[in-house]
């Protein structure tokens, strides 16, 4: 049984950075695609950033390129969320989640295993 662990959020300043981990146990890390997602209050569930199983390669929603970036150590099992300059807009709930569909693209993906969330609140 696949399962995934989120830890690192808090409450931070808008400016501040912070880094989020999500552990895998229960699979084998190197098969899955990785991704990162997040609901604010009131709003939808949000696509973050993802890494892709194979060449880790990544990808990331036009609101956090440039300050988000998706990274795995795989000795760890684990993917990071490295957050910088962050907005009161980021405030919300991130989950990963991980992905065995075979395909290279993002948007392709299934993504059947979520872990329980960090909470992340940026003050302004």
């Amino acid at each position: 049984q696949v399962q995934l662990v989120e830890s690192g959020g808090g409450l931070v300043e808008a400016g501040d950075s912070l880094r989020l981990s999500c552990e895998l146990s229960g699979g084998t890390f190197l098969m899955y695609h990785i991704a990162w997602f997040r609901q604010a209050p009131g709003k939808g569930r949000e696509f973050v950033a993802a890494i892709m199983r194979g060449s880790r390669g990544t990808s990331y929603a036009d609101s956090v390129k440039g300050r988000f970036t998706i990274s795995t150590d795989n000795a760890k099992n684990t993917v990071y969320l490295e957050m910088s300059s962050l907005k009161s807009d980021d405030t919300a709930i991130y989950s990963c989640a991980a992905s065995l569909t075979n395909r290279n693209d993002v948007g392709q993906l299934h993504f059947a295993f979520w872990g329980q969330g960090t909470q992340v609140t940026v003050s302004s």
